[in-house]
């Protein structure tokens, strides 16, 4: 069967800086996020139903999920997930831009303008108490809504789509803002790739 794999970044371990440092992006994506690939794999090793179905088909159906290897998929299959996503959904500071066209217009109709959208993400990320995960999601009126998680929980597994994420666990900015937060936050908003977010919100509008 098809094991899962870590995915190729599009851009080099250097290009986001100064907002994310090449040491981190190494540390970040060849260790931590290849760690969770390799354990999820080691859990569904020798189940072939499992190991058949995509990330979010078992993440949103947890309780499917045998229970002794439940919290190793839950934890291992949320990290590849939400990791995947967050690679994809940032880009050099120089192909960043902004929302437009229908995102543009979910985002207004949301949250009022694109700074009232920064404003509550930056704050749902600085909220999150520990380790966790801020993002901006279609929930299940097919509208746009900030919210954050626990650990590497993902919003399908309560039949929401992700269609930006944050990591605020500290191995993603620690080595370049220490216990500055708000900081890496603040940064954040530099590189993301507002292209690859209107396309995951295309696609969430016609799932």
């Amino acid at each position: 069967m098809s094991k899962f794999t870590l995915p190729a970044l599009n851009y080099s371990f250097d290009a986001l800086e100064p907002h994310i440092d090449q040491t981190t992006m190494e540390i970040h994506h060849g260790k931590h996020h290849q760690a969770y690939v390799d354990k999820l794999n080691a859990a569904l090793e020798g189940n072939e139903e499992l190991q058949s179905k995509s990330l979010e088909e078992l993440l949103s159906n947890l309780g499917d999920v045998p229970e002794n290897i439940r919290t190793a998929v839950r934890n291992n299959g949320g990290g590849h997930l939400n990791h995947s996503l967050f690679w994809e959904v940032i880009a050099p500071a120089g192909e960043s831009n902004e929302p437009s066209g229908q995102l543009e217009k979910a985002m207004d109709q949301a949250f009022g303008s694109f700074d009232g959208f920064k404003q509550e993400f930056a704050q749902a990320a600085a909220a999150r108490f520990g380790s966790g995960w801020a993002w901006l999601i279609v929930n299940s009126k097919g509208e746009l809504e900030v919210t954050s998680t626990l650990n590497q929980d993902n919003p399908v597994m309560d039949g929401q789509r992700a269609i930006l994420g944050l990591d605020v666990w500290e191995h993603a900015y620690y080595l370049n803002y220490q216990n500055r937060r708000p900081e890496y936050i603040e940064s954040f908003f530099n590189i993301i790739n507002w292209d690859a977010v209107a396309k995951n919100f295309e696609s969430a509008q016609n799932n």
